[in-house]
């Protein structure tokens, strides 16, 4: 019962940031306290999706009461990816749900599925269903009257679906997106490796971090891997060292509300990265690396940390004798910055495109596949749910649980910056960062730079 009150808590605070995340606002704190959501019930009382008969009837007898349709698909839950579990068992459960429906899905890698979309938006040549990062990079496709409106199909699961959670999906007050999971950026360790050096839990201060990161080196262990190949893994260690430098609402004022990249802090925050790369700390081999290869080398015990999304805790729990653990980055600037301040949130989308000929049963398919997608997802350890979860969630693997506590303690949720940022800016954005990691520029000229670019 315990992990099932900590989700709670644990979604009333993203509901109140999700609210704020994108709107203009700056994230709002978690409550200290929440109901409990409808998942406190038994299992036999709110059965899991591939056990829900009655529900199942209605949208199974309209579709077979109409023509065979075909919905295609896009989304990035590869071969590779942590969710592709979530996204089989969904799609399977929909085929019973949906037998005249006939669903065509392609999924691809991370970045190149960035481009891919863009340009299928650009030229008006959209799947019916596609996956999508909520706030500014859904917003564009937005204004640009692509993107099918969910109000209407909401109606049938908002009362399963909390419209709170809709808010980095929604603008000009109307639903264009169906979240999935949220996930945050998790510091991962090796505890094996850190036992080795004298540390039985991830350090808790930074000058502890450092004191540990000296030791692993100094035993020859390499203590980080990070995927240069894909620039947004990069982003998961600067915006933590951004973040835990300068505070959760300062970075969240100039990801979301404009202001001026010119601060100090930011660069001095982008030196102290900078020096853990020349320091020795980072492998030099990691930029020309791809994420599923240093995710890879981690599992290996070729690092003994690995910052990424806490969607890992699923694979990384499978793995037979590997013994991990997950925090947070810890904190820098105690005078501006505190724990419980997390990159992360609500963002994993499922989109309908207005050009779809069949986009009124597309919205609809969309968010029941949506909900399935969160419930095995959430079960698989894949993220937390953005819908009120339901049945048997006992099985939820202890990373998860972890997250979760984390979670449950949180203040404040700064989403990814390449998301909360519209596509222009993010693509700016991400071109520093690239060298920043290839130490091309410092701090003075990371933050002069995005201010003459951006703002």
């Amino acid at each position: 019962m315990k992990m099932k009150r900590v989700v709670s808590t644990v979604l009333a605070g993203v509901m109140a940031f999700s609210l704020a995340a994108c709107g203009g606002g700056a994230a709002a704190p978690a409550p200290e306290a929440a109901p409990a959501p409808a998942a406190e019930a038994p299992a036999e009382e709110a059965a899991p999706a591939e056990e829900k008969t009655e529900e199942a009837e209605a949208p199974a007898e309209e579709a077979a009461s109409g023509e065979a349709i075909t919905l295609n698909m896009w989304c990035i839950a590869t071969e590779s990816d942590s969710n592709r579990h979530s996204y089989e068992a969904a799609i399977a459960d929909m085929e019973k749900l949906y037998p005249d429906i006939t669903l065509n899905w392609e999924a691809f890698e991370n970045e190149s599925y960035k481009t891919k979309i863009k340009a299928a938006v650009s030229a008006n040549e959209m799947p019916d269903i596609f996956f999508t990062w909520s706030c500014a990079f859904l917003q564009d496709f937005v204004d640009a009257g692509k993107v099918y409106c969910l109000d209407n199909a909401y109606q049938e699961f908002k009362d399963e679906l909390p419209e709170s959670m809709l808010g980095n999906s929604t603008y000009g007050g109307k639903h264009y997106g169906v979240p999935l999971t949220m996930n945050i950026v998790g510091l991962f360790a090796n505890m094996d490796l850190l036992k080795s050096v004298g540390y039985d839990e991830i350090p808790g201060t930074y000058t502890e971090f450092i004191e540990c990161c000296d030791a692993l080196k100094a035993a020859g262990i390499m203590p980080f891997g990070c995927a240069g190949k894909e620039t947004w893994c990069v982003t998961e260690y600067l915006e933590s060292v951004i973040e835990k430098s300068i505070g959760a609402d300062a970075l969240n004022d100039v990801f979301v509300n404009g202001a001026t990249w010119n601060n100090q802090g930011i660069a001095d925050a982008v030196d102290t990265f900078q020096g853990l790369v020349n320091n020795g700390y980072f492998d030099p081999s990691g930029a020309g690396l791809t994420n599923d290869e240093v995710k890879n080398n981690f599992i290996a015990g070729k690092y003994a940390f690995y910052m990424n999304g806490t969607w890992n805790c699923a694979d990384f729990s499978k793995v037979d004798g590997l013994n991990v653990k997950v925090g947070e980055f810890p904190v820098i600037n105690a005078d501006q910055a505190k724990l419980g301040q997390l990159i992360g949130g609500p963002s994993d989308t499922l989109a309908v495109a207005a050009s779809s000929p069949n986009a009124e049963v597309a919205a609809d398919y969309a968010m029941e596949l949506g909900k399935l997608i969160c419930h095995y997802g959430y079960l698989d350890g894949c993220g937390l749910p953005a819908w009120t979860p339901y049945g048997d969630t006992s099985s939820i693997n202890p990373l998860t649980q972890a997250v979760s506590e984390i979670c449950a303690n949180a203040e404040t949720y700064v989403l990814f910056g390449d998301t909360a940022m519209n596509a222009d800016d993010a693509n700016t954005y991400l071109s520093y960062v690239e060298l920043v990691y290839g130490c091309q520029v410092d701090g003075a000229g990371f933050i002069e730079g995005l201010t003459n670019e951006i703002r």
